[in-house]
């Protein structure tokens, strides 16, 4: 979807004045990376990268953005015109979308001029930070569910209809099954799902009505039982089956609140000596992967999950500690010494290495090195065009995320962290790079000092 502009920070604006009245044109490099995991993820997935594509080659300066950036006095008028004519040229390189990594790991990186690569700062930490957030809670809500299906619920939770929407797009890709958000299913071709809500049964003269009357409409649909009380709304499901016979044909009913493992024991029951077999169970109602795990563990006789606030807003870890940084500009390493924020210097890959089709570790190299495993990043845009990967079809990528999952250590891909953390290697030439910038570095302070 088209973005405006100037989603921006005004410090990127200034920078880019600065750039464009110095000079400064050359080519660069920033790398996207989480400096560390949180604390209750074993690996990250990478997702929303074809959203952030979309909003780079609609990146424009209209009469109106740029009337505002005149409004506040710091730009005159020959920035704002070669503003006029922005358009991103560059290249980017990236991991697909689906696919795991670890802290320090390039997630993608941007080669282009320093100004356009400069000005899609805030973008890319959104667009690749928002839904890399949500696709990685999926994947562990999915991991718990172990195989049933999981729906989403969570739009009316979500923080925004962008998160809502696209949070959708990031649960699909991380295993979820359906959304109950139309939009979302337009937008992304993602299955939909829903039925009813509580205020249906409450408005009508009884439960019982509620049910005979949402089934002659909806034959196949999902009866909520839960709104009085919940084994005896179970028992008017199976009244109602047999007040219409042949003509039975409800899918599912839905628990939404209390003691769900024994509730779906209780209906489980009532249904099956009913003759009901086929009819499913869904659960929903404040889940998250832990409460999940407890109902799968123990067996309970629930088909299928609706998660909705826990995995809407990633409520154990709603934000990552994710940079965007310069690593090279002029055909230079450029790189950070901060404490605790030191970055590697230069362009990179990733060296996927496996034993037996099971990953068990990284080598994060030079760009252009040929080292063991499997490269990660490739190329998603090239002169400002999408290319390879860039689009993506939405069940490809679930495929792939699903089997590059599974491709982890056991221990990496359990909701329990793992004993020892998954192993990232730096190559011998990315070392040596690093040790010769932070040299320069060094010396060059030393030298302004003494002058």
């Amino acid at each position: 979807m088209p973005r405006n502009a100037l989603f921006a920070d005004l410090y990127q604006l200034t920078m880019l004045r600065a750039y464009f009245e110095l000079g400064m044109a050359s080519p660069s490099a920033f790398s996207l990376f989480v400096r560390k995991l949180p604390s209750r993820r074993n690996f990250l997935i990478a997702c929303g990268l074809a959203d952030l594509l979309t909003g780079i080659e609609s990146l424009r300066f209209d009469d109106d953005q740029l009337g505002y950036l005149r409004s506040l006095g710091d730009f005159p008028d020959s920035f704002l015109e070669w503003l006029r004519g922005f358009r991103f040229t560059g290249d980017i390189y990236a991991l697909p979308e689906g696919t795991p990594f670890f802290a320090n790991e390039p997630i993608l990186e941007v080669v282009a001029p320093i100004a356009q690569a400069q000005l899609i700062e805030a973008l890319v930490l959104n667009q690749i930070g928002l839904q890399t957030v949500l696709a990685s809670k999926a994947a562990r809500i999915v991991t718990a569910a172990r195989g049933r299906p999981i729906v989403d619920f969570g739009a009316r939770r979500a923080q925004g209809i962008d998160a809502a929407t696209m949070g959708a797009r990031a649960f699909y890709i991380g295993g979820v099954t359906a959304t109950s958000n139309l939009a979302a299913g337009k937008a992304y071709g993602i299955p939909v799902s829903g039925t009813m809500a509580h205020s249906f049964i409450e408005a009508c003269a009884s439960e019982a009505e509620a049910f005979d009357s949402f089934v002659r409409i909806f034959p196949e649909t999902t009866l909520l039982v839960d709104t009085y009380d919940t084994l005896a709304g179970v028992a008017k499901v199976v009244a109602l089956s047999h007040s219409l016979g042949p003509k039975f044909k409800v899918r599912a009913i839905r628990l939404d609140s209390g003691d769900l493992d024994q509730l779906a024991r209780g209906a489980r029951q009532i249904l099956d000596e009913a003759g009901l077999t086929n009819v499913q169970i869904i659960a929903s109602g404040g889940l998250d992967e832990d409460q999940i795990d407890r109902l799968t563990t123990r067996n309970a006789p629930i088909d299928i999950f609706g998660v909705g606030t826990n995995m809407a807003v990633s409520s154990d870890a709603p934000a990552l500690d994710i940079a965007y940084k310069l690593v090279e500009y002029a055909g230079v390493g450029r790189m950070k010494l901060s404490a605790g924020k030191a970055t590697l210097p230069g362009r990179k890959q990733i060296f996927r290495n496996f034993h037996r089709q099971a990953a068990v570790y990284d080598v994060v190299g030079r760009h252009g090195e040929n080292l063991s495993g499997l490269p990660l990043l490739s190329p998603v845009m090239l002169s400002g065009r999408r290319v390879g990967d860039g689009g993506g079809d939405l069940d490809l990528m679930r495929s792939y995320a699903k089997e590059a999952i599974e491709a982890l250590p056991l221990e990496h891909r359990s909701l329990a962290p793992p004993v020892t953390p998954y192993e990232i290697r730096i190559s011998l030439k990315l070392a040596e790079y690093q040790r010769s910038v932070v040299g320069r570095l060094l010396r060059t302070s030393i030298d302004r000092e003494l002058k």
